[in-house]
């Protein structure tokens, strides 16, 4: 383990999230008013999110938004993350590849969602919100919410989709460490989780379900704010702090990647590193860089799914978002990357991906393992089952090199530690573990509905 790190100061904690919008030719198409089917305008979104966030969400115009300074404090906790390169992973391969990973790892959290709670706790204190509710599939955002929710004196309720409820106990713990109210969902707390549960009362949960929970909740609660981890615009903003900070990362090390390779669920990590990257392909600069998103086998929206008007719920509570989607009433397997099992993807991802700019893979729950474990004996590290997807894209690319004989760089993003999910290493040691196959009967089944939404 010689790997070596290439770190940044205080100062160099970006000033300004980056927002990609401006520099598309083809831009988002709008999210849409589910009543009206008219464009939404920020007053349209007031009610359910912070009025930062909604202006945030539907900002076309600017391509640098300051990150306010009280956030850029709390960023210094743990900010800039170290850009490392893998040296002993690439030995491991025997690979002519030069590998790169930014580990947001180190956050107090131990994923990249902080970079985002702090952000939306902060916008909802402001407002004088009391109260915020959110969902969380493998439990990263929901932690890091509840930080940022003790943090800034915020109550916060966190649905937690049920499978991981019951196969991640201490990410559980951690959030009512912070304070948090955890609930499993779908619960019988809302109406949606009560239809939900009188339909089938063995569904193990999804995060449509708890997005539907969470954004009841808000909607019934006074002075309450529902706050999202991924998919949505705002979101994706906050995150470019990694990749921002990787470029001045990988201009220290003298080099540029050939591929940007994330992890993917709904975008936010693959955002938060590629869109910084992605500008100067946008702007012809460096037409080369490919940007590679490595989403579950077993939840392929990208991959498989169509490109639709879709909500991002399950109860159709949300706006009508344009994404690659599976159908908001797709069930996905219960695997152990949980933070991945999300029905589709946000509207700007989508639409890089319809044009051709992003490529996609599907990974297979044990080609993740064994990538995951690959990594931790060459790098000393333990990665999430999420970012695992992207160290098994990763070691795929390399492999590629070892063929041609090509030098090329790759940086993924390193978005998670994986010390809370070492149940699932356990059943894939004791080869308990299983793939999990869609058949395109299933995904025609949850689709099929979608064109009438409009």
């Amino acid at each position: 383990m010689k790997s070596k790190k290439f770190l940044l100061q205080e100062n160099d904690i970006p000033q300004s999230w980056y927002n990609i919008i401006p520099d598309m030719a083809n831009k988002p198409l709008p999210l849409i008013h589910p009543a009206t089917k008219q464009p939404l305008l920020p007053e349209d979104l007031y009610p359910i999110f912070s009025k930062a966030a909604s202006d945030q969400e539907l900002n076309t115009a600017d391509r640098w938004i300051e990150i306010p300074e009280e956030v850029r404090e709390m960023y210094r906790i743990w900010r800039p993350t170290p850009l490392v390169r893998a040296t002993g992973l690439e030995k491991l391969l025997d690979t002519p590849a030069h590998i790169y990973f930014k580990n947001e790892s180190v956050s107090p959290v131990g994923s990249h969602k902080l970079n985002s709670a702090i952000a939306q706790a902060y916008y909802c204190k402001q407002e004088g919100v009391t109260n915020i509710t959110t969902e969380t599939g493998a439990g990263q955002w929901g932690a890091a919410l509840s930080l940022a929710a003790k943090h800034f004196g915020l109550e916060l309720a966190v649905y937690m989709v049920k499978i991981s409820f019951n196969q991640k106990p201490y990410r559980r713990s951690m959030m009512q460490t912070y304070g948090a109210e955890v609930i499993s969902s779908p619960s019988m707390s809302t109406k949606a989780g009560r239809k939900i549960i009188t339909y089938n009362p063995n569904y193990q949960g999804s995060l449509g379900t708890a997005i539907s929970e969470a954004v009841e909740l808000a909607m019934s609660t006074p002075n309450c704010k529902y706050v999202l981890g991924s998919v949505l615009n705002h979101v994706a903003l906050h995150q470019t702090v990694i990749g921002l900070e990787a470029e001045k990362q990988m201009e220290m090390a003298g080099e540029y990647p050939d591929v940007v390779v994330a992890c993917f669920g709904g975008g936010s990590n693959f955002s938060g590193l590629a869109f910084p990257f992605m500008r100067h392909k946008l702007n012809g600069d460096r037409n080369g860089t490919r940007f590679v998103a490595a989403e579950p086998a077993s939840c392929p929206k990208l991959t498989r799914g169509i490109f639709q008007y879709d909500f991002g719920d399950e109860a159709g509570y949300t706006p009508l978002i344009p994404m690659f989607t599976l159908g908001h009433n797709f069930q996905p397997a219960n695997i152990h990357a949980g933070g991945l099992r999300y029905h589709g993807g946000g509207a700007i991802i989508s639409q890089l991906k319809h044009d051709d700019l992003i490529e996609a893979v599907d990974i297979q729950q044990l080609d993740t393992f064994k990538a995951a474990t690959m990594f931790a004996r060459s790098e000393g590290i333990i990665p999430a089952p999420e970012s695992s997807h992207a160290i098994a894209a990763t070691i795929n690319e390399a492999m590629k090199c070892k063929v041609s004989g090509e030098s090329k760089t790759i940086l993924f993003n390193l978005s998670g530690h994986g010390l809370i999910d070492m149940t699932a290493y356990d059943r894939y040691f004791a080869n308990d573990l299983t793939n999990y196959e869609v058949t395109a009967e299933d995904i025609e089944k949850t689709t099929r509905d979608i064109e009438k939404l409009l």
